[in-house]
């Protein structure tokens, strides 16, 4: 069974909602509240009745339940000040009010087969996490560290739509069907494989499918020791974009490649620092920033390090893990980051939000991260990072545009909660509070204590006149940093126009902020 309403469809049968041709990701309890919500559309449901249905009966918050409320509201388009298809009736509970048609389920016309429109005009690939075979859990970072060089070497070419490696991640550790991965990930091709690591030998496969047919259309296997890894890893790239665009001179094919440094140590060093950074936590943060130290200590000129030492400075202060900071050593490795890796895309994005975001310089953070974006037009976290600097710098539209595009390329983010949060404060400069409400509402389900969306939504309720929702929001920052002041919030902003300095104090004022 389906649900058609506005431009949505839930389909029960599958477990989706789409919105037009989109996809949209909704946790399971959000999909069971509106899937009740839509079949008891003739009354009003009480929040007793969703408690019995979605949660069978188990006592949970009304925080809780207001998130989930909102999500499924996010989800379909709705939000709580408008309420065209879910409203609220105060002290009696919840109703669908959008006209509803229901038809059988499609499963042929639920899978589209082709990707979307933005990117049928280039080969579209996604590079799934490589089978550890070695039998030792230990050698996962090595392995992720291979299939990460090899996403940074295909998304180099411009001639390629490359997934980024945050939601090609996602299906690490399960069985997965390729036409459902493209289909989630719009991509007509899949890179699948394995590794084999014993002692100093390396065992690399690789397999190439067009997804839609299910057809092979490359395979091969390289074997070699562990010192030719990089020729091993040239081999592999080569021969996936000599698959994927024929017609490519070698030029482009080399120009694919990457070189990161000849230092054995400090490659190890570098993806066992990778392996922390992806595990967000304080601790895992902090050990990632001794790693990449470590392999910067082996290897000066290797520039990757940098810029992600830099972040993990910049991570520690956006989520309270470090009280002080060594802005000394931030500022050498930023320029050395700037300096030595003038090819390295990762290295100079970190290293311009780096720099606005304690050093507050946005012209020169924004000439790092577009020199990242001419290098590796096709870099999540790059564009990830264009939107905020553009935010701070008050380009509400091109902060919206660039955190799009990061989203299109990796749209399984598991840490979508930084772009999202962007989002919500790119609208908040640009007075949309309601859509910024809608975003900093979607990062606090993936990252309930997420300050940066907790000050979006103080803000963006705040301004609307929803002084509940602000009031839960500020409480639940209080939690997280009892002393917190007008003053203080503003000193995460490095904002370039007085005036978005100024709407936020007015949002924090009316929130009840001390200044």
């Amino acid at each position: 069974m389906r649900y058609l309403f506005g431009d949505c469809a839930l389909d029960m049968d599958r477990r989706e909602l789409r919105r037009g041709a989109n996809l949209v990701a909704v946790e399971p309890q959000v999909f069971d509240l509106l899937a009740h919500l839509i079949r008891h559309r003739d009354r009003v449901v009480s929040k007793d009745d969703l408690l019995a249905s979605v949660w069978q009966g188990r006592a949970i918050s009304e925080s809780t339940l207001f998130n989930r409320i909102n999500a499924a509201r996010s989800a379909i388009g709705d939000t709580g000040t408008r309420q065209d298809l879910i409203k609220t009736l105060p002290r009696r509970g919840l109703r669908f009010v959008g006209a509803v048609r229901e038809e059988a389920s499609n499963p042929a016309e639920a899978a589209p087969h082709k990707p979307s429109p933005g990117i049928a005009d280039k080969p579209s690939i996604a590079v799934l996490p490589f089978v550890n075979l070695s039998g030792d859990p230990e050698q996962d970072y090595f392995i992720d560290g291979v299939v990460e060089d090899i996403i940074t070497a295909l998304s180099r070419n411009r001639g390629f739509f490359v997934i980024a490696r945050n939601s090609s991640f996602t299906y690490k550790g399960k069985a997965v069907d390729t036409k459902q991965v493209a289909r989630e990930l719009g991509v007509r091709y899949v890179l699948e494989g394995s590794v084999r690591k014993a002692g100093r030998r390396v065992r690399v496969t690789g397999q190439f499918i067009e997804a839609e047919s299910g057809r092979h259309l490359w395979a091969d296997r390289f074997d070699g020791d562990l010192v030719d890894i990089f020729d091993l890893q040239d081999q592999l790239v080569t021969s996936v974009v000599g698959a994927l665009a024929p017609q490519l001179e070698k030029a482009e094919i080399n120009r694919a490649k990457r070189e990161m440094t000849g230092d054995l140590a400090a490659y190890d060093l570098y993806l066992r620092g990778l392996a922390s950074w992806n595990r967000w936590t304080g601790e895992e943060n902090a050990k990632a920033l001794q790693l990449f130290n470590a392999a910067i200590a082996k290897d000066g000129d290797f520039s990757t390090p940098y810029g992600l030492a830099a972040s993990c400075h910049h991570f520690a202060k956006a989520n309270g893990w470090a009280a002080s900071f060594d802005e000394k050593e931030i500022s050498r490795l930023i320029e050395r980051a700037a300096d030595i890796g003038k090819d390295d895309a990762v290295a100079l994005c970190w290293a311009g939000h780096v720099h606005a975001y304690f050093f507050r310089d946005l012209d020169r953070a924004l000439l790092l991260i577009d020199r990242a974006l001419d290098l590796d037009v096709n870099l999540a976290v790059a564009w990830q990072r264009s939107g905020w600097v553009r935010g701070y710098a008050g380009e509400s539209d091109g902060a919206i545009e660039s955190l799009n595009k990061a989203i299109r390329l990796d749209p399984l983010d598991p840490r979508v909660f930084l772009t999202q949060s962007a989002m919500a404060f790119a609208h908040f400069i640009a007075g949309r509070d309601d859509e910024a409400a809608r975003w900093a509402a979607m990062a606090l389900r993936v990252k309930p204590n997420w300050l940066p969306a907790l000050r979006m939504t103080i803000a963006s309720n705040a301004m609307q006149g929803q002084a509940e929702q602000a009031r839960w929001a500020l409480s639940a920052y209080r939690q997280i940093d009892p002393d917190v002041t007008i003053t203080k919030l503003c000193e995460y902003y490095p904002f370039r126009r007085h005036a978005d300095r100024q709407r936020l104090i007015a949002a924090m004022r009316k929130a009840g902020v001390p200044q």
